[in-house]
């Protein structure tokens, strides 16, 4: 009896943004690697740690999702989603960049398929190294009403604790935005969440 090939299975790489260690865990600029965390939480799988960043794979609605975390500082991103985009031959369309936005109200998710990097130096690298502006972004709002100190040590700064319990209410927001996006592809998924 002849059997048809199966198909190829159709890969995503979904790179949640942020800095390595301990010290900046709880950072708001970590909030891309928040979201996979949390999702990791979820769906019981954990990362490993491979080239240039933490990594784990799961199968979702018959597609194969790569999570990754880079291990290369926030500037310089960019390496790792290259990389890992070349090695797993994952399609520029099947690509997702999660970040923290600093002018957008706290909470707040803005997903777009295109667009400049706000001054975020993870977007700017990952614009450099793979040539263009044209890839999926979520970004995830930390803007406060009023803050007193410069942009940079806001954003380095340790979530306070009463905003943790919000923050993870968003957070789950933003895990069914992502799976939205894998499997009802970006416009679509755009038109149901932005």
């Amino acid at each position: 009896m002849n059997h048809l090939p199966l198909s190829p299975i159709e890969k995503f790489l979904i790179i949640g943004l942020g800095n390595p260690g301990y010290l900046y865990r709880r950072t708001r600029h970590n909030l891309g690697f928040m979201i996979l965390d949390q999702i990791s939480k979820k769906h019981r799988f954990s990362f490993s740690k491979k080239k240039l960043g933490f990594i784990s794979e799961f199968i979702y609605n018959d597609k194969l999702l790569f999570f990754l975390k880079p291990s290369t500082y926030m500037n310089r991103s960019g390496e790792a989603v290259k990389y890992w985009m070349i090695k797993e031959k994952i399609i520029l369309k099947n690509i997702l960049i999660i970040s923290d936005d600093i002018y957008l109200n706290f909470g707040s998710f803005r997903l777009r398929g295109k667009g400049g990097s706000g001054g975020h130096n993870g977007l700017k690298n990952i614009e450099i190294e793979i040539g263009t502006t044209h890839y999926a972004r979520l970004r995830f709002g930390i803007k406060k009403n009023h803050f007193d100190q410069k942009i940079d040590s806001y954003v380095l700064e340790n979530w306070k604790n009463e905003e943790i319990d919000d923050l993870f209410s968003k957070l789950d927001i933003g895990i069914k935005i992502i799976f939205s996006f894998v499997t009802n592809g970006l416009q679509k998924t755009m038109n149901l969440f932005n």
